[in-house]
C-alpha cells in the first residue's frame, strides 16, 4: 500500500472519529469529553426539543422511510410542504428537495449544462461543486479566487452556447463571503447563469437567516439557481434548489440525482420545517454567533496568530505546515477541545490549518477556554 503509506508519511492520512451522543457544544469524541469547535450545526438546532419532538411526531405517524424515489411513490405531504416554505423563505418561486447537497450540486449542473456549453469555477469551490463541473461535460474553467477580472475575461474569451458561474457563497475553509452582487452583474453582462451554494450561508446569513439572497438582496433573476443544505445551520440533513418554475421542472425530468434516489424520510422534512420556524423566529442565535466571532478574532490577534480576512462562523489559523497542524489539533485534543486540522488537498499545499466553526450555543467563556487553549502554540 506505497500510496496509503506515503500519505502518512507527509501528514496527511485521515482518521474518523467516534462520536457518542448528540451533536453540541459539549461532545464525547473517542470515550472523551470534548468542547467541540469543530460542527457545522452553526444555530445549535441538531438537537433542538423541537425539532427532535418534530422528528419523532412524524417518524411516529408515517414511518421511518420514504419507500421510494419522488417521481416513484416517495413524494410525501411533508416534502411538498418543505418545498413550499422554502421557496417562500428565500424569495424564489418554487424549490426541490434533494437527499444531499453533493447529490444537489452535481444533478443541477449536469441537468443544466453540457459539451457545447462552458462553467466557470472559483478555485476554491467546493469538491462537490468541482466535481459537477467536470462531471458535466462541459469544459471547465476556474479563475483565481474571487478574482472577477480573471472571470470576465475568461466569460469573454468563450464561445460556449451556455455558460453557468458557479460559486460558493461562504466558502468552507476559508469562511469569507463571495462578492455575490458583482458576479451578478458580471453574469448579467456575459449572458450567463450564476449559480450559488449556499450551504454554510444559509440559516446565518441575512437578517432572518435566508441565507446569501436575502443578505445581498438578490432576486432570482439576478441569482437564478440557489442550492443550499438543511444539515449545517438546520442541524437536520438534506439539501434544495430553489428558483424559477422553469428551473425546476428541469430538475425534475432530468436531474439524475434527483430522479434516481430514494427521496429523503418524511420525518426528516417534518423535522426541517420545525427548524425554519426557529431560524426565522430567533435572530438572538445570529446576533450570538456575530459576537462571538468578534470576541475570538479580537483574542486570536492579539495571540499573534495568523487569521485569514473573514467575518464568519468559519474561521481559519494559518499554521502552514502539515505536521504542526496536526501536532496542534492532538494537544487541544488532550485538552479537552476539540479542532479539526485541515491539510491537503482540501486546501492548498502550504496553508494547512486549524478551521474552527462556532455555534449559537456556545458561551463567551468557552471561546476564552480555547483562546487560553491556543495561547501555548501561538
Amino acid at each position: 500500500m506505497p500510496a496509503l503509506e506515503k500519505r502518512e508519511c507527509d501528514a496527511l492520512y485521515r482518521t474518523r472519529k467516534v462520536l457518542c451522543g448528540p451533536q453540541g457544544t459539549l461532545v464525547r469524541i473517542n470515550g472523551k469529553s470534548c468542547l467541540s469547535f469543530c460542527s457545522n450545526d452553526y444555530l445549535g438546532l441538531a438537537n433542538h426539543p423541537d425539532v427532535v419532538a418534530a422528528f419523532q411526531q412524524a417518524a411516529g405517524q408515517f414511518g421511518v422511510g420514504s419507500g421510494a424515489a419522488h417521481l416513484i411513490s416517495g413524494h410525501h405531504d411533508l416534502h411538498r410542504a418543505l418545498e413550499e416554505e422554502l421557496a417562500e423563505f428565500t424569495g424564489r418561486p418554487r424549490a426541490l428537495l434533494f437527499s444531499s447537497g453533493y447529490m444537489a450540486n452535481l444533478g443541477t449542473v449536469a441537468a443544466l449544462v453540457g459539451r457545447s456549453d462552458a462553467v466557470f469555477e472559483d478555485r476554491l469551490n467546493h469538491a462537490s461543486l468541482l466535481d459537477a463541473g467536470l462531471h458535466s461535460g462541459a469544459r471547465f474553467k476556474r479563475y483565481p479566487h474571487v478574482d472577477l477580472n480573471s472571470l470576465k475575461k475568461q466569460l469573454s474569451e468563450s464561445s460556449a452556447q451556455r455558460k453557468l458561474i458557479i460559486t460558493d457563497s461562504v466558502f468552507s475553509m476559508d469562511g469569507d463571503i463571495a462578492p455575490l452582487q458583482k458576479l451578478a452583474e458580471c453574469a448579467k453582462q456575459h449572458n450567463a447563469w450564476l449559480m450559488v451554494d449556499d450551504a454554510h450561508g444559509f440559516g446565518v446569513l441575512g437578517n432572518q437567516g435566508a441565507g446569501c439572497s436575502e443578505h445581498y438582496g438578490l432576486s432570482h433573476y439576478e441569482l437564478p439557481i440557489l442550492m443550499a443544505t438543511l444539515g449545517k445551520a438546520f442541524g437536520v440533513y438534506g439539501a434544495f434548489v430553489a428558483g424559477s418554475d422553469a428551473l425546476i421542472e428541469t430538475l425534475i425530468q432530468q436531474a439524475r440525482t434527483y430522479i434516481y434516489t430514494t427521496a429523503l424520510p418524511p420525518a426528516v422534512a417534518a423535522a426541517s420545517r420545525a427548524s425554519l420556524r426557529i431560524v426565522k423566529a430567533e435572530q438572538w442565535r445570529r446576533d450570538k454567533l456575530a459576537s462571538l466571532i468578534k470576541q475570538f478574532r479580537h483574542g486570536a490577534r492579539q495571540l499573534g496568530f495568523e487569521l485569514l480576512d473573514a467575518t464568519t462562523h468559519i474561521q481559519a489559523i494559518i499554521v502552514r505546515g502539515n505536521e504542526r497542524a496536526l501536532s496542534i489539533s492532538q494537544g487541544l485534543f488532550e485538552q479537552g477541545l476539540l479542532v479539526s486540522a485541515i491539510r491537503p488537498p482540501t486546501v492548498p499545499e502550504g496553508k494547512a490549518r486549524l478551521r474552527i466553526t462556532f455555534s449559537a450555543l456556545h458561551t463567551e467563556a468557552q471561546v476564552n477556554q480555547l483562546l487560553t487553549a491556543l495561547e501555548l502554540y501561538a
